[in-house]
């Protein structure tokens, strides 16, 4: 066999690869798509920084998945609804109190729930004291100082909120005092808010009690865990109402098969997208799992069932 014939069978044998490995010409890159961007709203998580990091891999991936380029959106939790009022995101990734506003405001699909921890796509919030204070019960919480989360936070505020309210102690008459932290960070500097002394009581997400635990910033000996509220479904990735439903499978399916293993580049940097995002994968989002957060939203009157 000559030089010539050898290297037209490699040129034949390269070029079958790259059609099986699908660069033929049906395939198309995000770069070479023709279609408009696709506009990915996330929630800021912490802070405007970290979110940018965590979720830059996942929105490389997807855009390589469905070879279409996607626009990456930071949003803080309050604004959220403003750019849904004026159809200005395709898909979103934000806690599941936001998640339901979307559903019952802008008719808004649930796709699938983050999967992290001890739980799955389940959270609970509990209500955290250090054991030296003797606050064993709701019942003792009552003339103490409180510190919740942010406002809209599902396991930082509405699941305590509501644990306080069915065992008969109001927050807004029967506390000493509750605040909100400003600034990032809001989960962390609730236990850092009781570690210290300056509030008898937190309002903590049991995953961030887990994490810092994990992380060996807090010592949970030194706590009691009051009261710890129902199994609800965390952070929750959907789509506008305007999305096409056969697009909404195709991401829907992405995130359902997205595997521990799998890499995007960003900034020429090779990532794993699933633990940038600090996840263990997702989950199928199921309606009627979000029920118990409509039942708390409507008791704490809270958006999008408020009543004023």
């Amino acid at each position: 066999m000559n030089k010539i014939t050898r290297y037209l069978l490699l040129a034949a044998a390269l070029l079958l690869s790259l059609q099986a490995c699908g660069g033929g010409q049906d395939s198309k890159t995000a770069a070479e798509s023709k279609e408009p961007p696709l506009r990915f709203c996330y929630m800021i998580c912490d802070s405007r920084a970290l979110s940018a990091a965590r979720f830059a891999p996942f929105t490389a991936y997807l855009s390589e998945k469905l070879g279409r380029k996607i626009e990456m959106t930071l949003v803080n939790t309050f604004d959220v609804e403003t750019l849904a009022k004026k159809n200005e995101f395709d898909f979103f990734h934000v806690n599941s109190v936001i998640a339901v506003l979307l559903k019952e405001r802008y008719k808004a699909e649930f796709l699938a729930v983050d999967m992290q921890g001890r739980n799955g796509h389940m959270a609970t919030g509990t209500l955290i004291a250090r054991k030296e204070s003797g606050i064993k019960t709701i019942a003792d919480m009552k003339g103490k100082t409180l510190l919740f989360g942010p406002a809209l936070a599902p396991f930082g505020y509405m699941a305590q909120y509501s644990m306080m309210l069915e065992n008969g102690l109001d927050p807004e008459t029967d506390l000493a005092r509750y605040d909100i932290p400003p600034g990032s960070l809001k989960h962390d500097k609730i236990m850092f808010g009781v570690e210290y002394g300056k509030y008898d009581i937190g309002a903590a997400p049991r995953i961030d009690l887990d994490r810092m635990v994990a992380d060996d910033i807090i010592n949970i000996d030194d706590y009691h865990i009051i009261a710890e509220s129902e199994k609800m479904p965390y952070c929750t990735i959907g789509a506008a109402a305007h999305v096409d439903k056969g697009l909404q499978e195709k991401v829907k399916n992405i995130l359902l098969n997205l595997k521990k293993d799998e890499t995007a580049l960003v900034d020429g940097e090779v990532l794993k997208v699933l633990k940038r995002m600090g996840l263990d994968g997702f989950h199928p989002a199921i309606d009627s799992e979000y029920d118990i957060i409509r039942d708390k939203l409507r008791l704490n009157n809270m958006a999008p069932y408020d009543k004023h």
